[in-house]
């Protein structure tokens, strides 16, 4: 029997209580997160060492690679390694050996952990080693858990990044002050973000992850970071380890957010607001603009996230504060209260929030408050629809080009379209 949700004192005034839920999940595994960092990393190759379930689960949700050899596959365990009745380390190795002789491209490996792997206590940490030193110095081997014993499926991207950041070249304190762009994104975003940053004057910009995983920025105590996702805690406690500091901003969705995000970035190097206002007018005027064509749409209509993909929170602001749509619950895997104290204060006041997840509790306050649109996995979205609710899924929210100023609209049209497909349909 699943325990009764903990309310817990809320982390802003304006906040109400955090609902605290631990129950039955239902997200999918960081294995997801090879689909689209295996697209960003060109010289990157990702094999999960899991058994023929994950294999499928990629296969699956990568079909759209069909018509490319793609940059990953599963070395499969059979019922003898999961036995413990053969070396997996040996078979491992041999898989890797072969892969390595036939893609002469592949500059880094990740070996990526799954549940069956980290239930048989695969130490692929020392495998990484062993075979890192072997195949050296032609091809890094590094390794992270996409495991999704007790995580959601994004926080395989950030176990991947974290896992970058001990290789990142070092900057000395007296470097040249660099500011890295922390967050796999889609290259038409990530380049729009390099053009703005550049016309405000900020020339040293990186990424991280970089399209080739051999261009990784350094990292020292004149590093400045801003977070492009709110899933990356590991990722960010290992940059401030090594020195680095993150810059505390709202996240890049939507006109508030990438105003927020930039200009935060735009003090630190000492650009002058009249010179930031300059740059920044003609986008957002086409932001606004944009936006504008859906708030007739959203304004007024209720939504409900469930939790999935940490981007609940700043997504709910940008909804509520530049769609006018009404937020009748926010829930979220986990709430990272440090990375989002802005996105925290700037919701409406009594905002009901909720981290963790318990599906059968949730559901039955979705089912209770039957609001216009819920945000939640594939696999609640075809029962909700059955049951007359609009639904969005919330995977696509994460590859989808929906951060900056030119793709606002397209963020406020993933929302809109479920409303327009319903009010049709009732036509």
């Amino acid at each position: 029997m699943n325990a009764p949700a903990r309310l817990l004192a809320p982390d802003t005034a304006d906040c109400a209580p955090v609902l605290k839920e631990r129950g039955q999940r239902e997200v999918f595994c960081g294995l997801t997160g090879i689909i689209w960092l295996h697209r960003k990393m060109q010289d990157a190759f990702f094999l999960v060492v899991g058994s023929r379930t994950c294999a499928h689960l990629l296969q699956s949700a990568a079909g759209v690679m069909i018509f490319a050899e793609p940059r990953f596959a599963t070395a499969i365990m059979e019922e003898r390694d999961l036995a413990g009745l053969a070396d997996a380390n040996v078979e491992l190795d041999r898989i890797v050996d072969q892969l390595l002789a036939r893609r002469g491209d592949i500059k880094t490996l990740f070996l990526v952990g799954s549940c069956p792997s980290e239930v048989i206590k695969l130490d692929l940490s020392k495998a990484a080693q062993r075979l890192g030193a072997k195949h050296a110095p032609r091809v890094r081997v590094l390794n992270y858990s996409g495991s999704g014993i007790e995580t959601t499926f994004t926080e395989g991207e950030d176990a991947c990044l974290a896992s970058l950041v001990p290789v990142m070249p070092v900057l000395e304190a007296d470097a040249e002050r660099n500011l890295i762009i922390v967050g796999s994104l889609p290259d038409v975003v990530e380049d729009q973000f390099r053009r703005i940053f550049a016309d405000l004057g900020i020339a040293n910009v990186a990424s991280l992850p970089e399209r080739a995983v051999a261009d990784l920025p350094g990292v020292g105590p004149n590093t400045r970071f801003l977070l492009a996702q709110p899933f990356l805690g590991d990722t960010a406690a290992r940059l401030e380890e090594r020195g680095a500091r993150r810059l505390d901003a709202l996240f890049p969705f939507g006109v508030e957010g990438t105003t927020s995000w930039l200009l935060t970035a735009a003090r630190e190097f000492g650009v002058a607001d009249a010179h930031f206002d300059a740059v920044l007018a003609p986008y957002q005027a086409r932001a606004d603009k944009a936006l504008a064509h859906h708030r007739e749409r959203l304004a007024g209509r209720s939504i409900f996230f469930m939790p999935d993909s940490q981007l609940e929170v700043p997504l709910a602001r940008f909804l509520a504060n530049e769609l006018g749509m009404i937020l009748t619950e926010v829930g979220t895997p986990y709430l990272h209260r440090r990375h989002l104290a802005q996105e925290l204060a700037a919701l409406p006041a009594g905002v009901q929030l909720s981290e963790g997840q318990d599906v059968d509790r949730q559901l039955d306050r979705v089912r209770a408050i039957r609001p216009d649109l819920t945000v939640c996995g594939l696999g609640l979205a075809n029962p909700l629809e059955a049951e007359g609710l609009s639904t969005k899924w919330a995977i696509e929210l994460v590859f989808s080009p929906i951060h900056g100023f030119d793709q606002a609209g397209d963020l406020a049209e993933l929302f809109a379209r479920p409303l327009r497909r319903r009010d049709v349909l009732r036509v």
